[in-house]
């Protein structure tokens, strides 16, 4: 072989199956994303189980919010952007369901910055619901609910109709979980929704995380090692490959495995803050 020519080692995969028994609710095999004609991922291959939280870490440039966004079909606003292989929601093939609307009810996202939309703290909520058809008592029932989920309800409920704008950074990035909320998703991706945030509010979107993980399977995308360790139960380390500069899997693991006992040592030089 070519001694010019660089062969990646295989990323080290964790075998959840030997100790979780949770299913797998959103499944990447031989994923390949493209932005026109830039390879931007290569070959990601892993498996977030339902009801738990997945942490995507990595330096910056790497891929990881791309990666977050194939999950839902965002990249669809990008134009000349396209997946190949294969995303799976439950048995549901991502990459090729015409009903992407339905895709982005079922797989929610959740930005950096809140970005609440220019309208009553009741009526973002309601919003998607009302896209939904649902009717108003339904809708009502959905805007409390949400709102009492996400801790919001005491601190709102005498000012629904108040614009959403009145609310703090921390309150706003809630309102915008609750969004999410509304229209019963199934997986929450929440794109390092703490890093425009101050600390106590960062600590009750934390908190939230943790109490979600209940009812719904979370994917975060964190530059904050430590947040990464509180919150999630499995870790992905992504790298930016150093010749194609295309993002890259190193290893996916159960967390406590990725930070104490990482196989590969770009992963402990990462995680010892060596780098990135």
């Amino acid at each position: 072989m070519d001694s010019s020519v660089r062969v990646a080692p295989a990323p080290r995969l964790g075998d959840p199956s030997t100790a979780d028994e949770t299913p797998v609710k959103l499944r990447a095999k031989d994923l390949t994303f493209f932005y026109g004609s830039f390879l931007a991922l290569k070959d990601i291959t892993l498996e977030i189980r339902a009801n738990r939280v997945t942490a995507i870490i990595g330096p910056s440039g790497c891929g990881k919010s791309t990666l977050l966004q194939t999950f839902n079909r965002m990249y669809d606003l990008v134009p000349g952007a396209k997946a190949r292989g294969s995303i799976r929601l439950n048995t549901e093939e991502v990459t090729t369901t015409p009903r992407i609307y339905d895709l982005r009810r079922r797989i929610g996202m959740v930005f950096q910055r809140p970005n609440p939309f220019p309208m009553s703290i009741y009526d973002n909520v309601a919003f998607g619901p009302r896209l939904l058809g649902w009717p108003a008592e339904r809708i009502a029932k959905g805007v409390a609910d949400s709102l009492r989920i996400t801790g919001l309800w005491d601190e709102v409920s005498d000012r629904l109709h108040r614009s959403a704008a009145s609310l703090s950074g921390g309150q706003q990035q809630r309102l915008c979980i609750a969004r999410c909320l509304a229209v019963g998703p199934e997986v929450i991706l929440m794109d390092e929704p703490c890093s425009a945030l101050d600390p106590i509010s960062t600590l009750r979107i934390e908190e939230l995380i943790r109490k979600l993980r209940d009812r719904y399977t979370i994917v975060i995308v964190t530059h904050n090692m430590q947040q990464a360790k509180r919150v999630s139960d499995y870790t992905a380390f992504m790298l930016i490959e150093p010749f194609l500069r295309h993002g890259e899997l190193i290893e996916f693991d159960r967390t406590d495995a990725i930070f104490n006992h990482p196989s590969d040592p770009r992963t402990r030089d990462y995680v010892d803050g060596k780098f990135g």
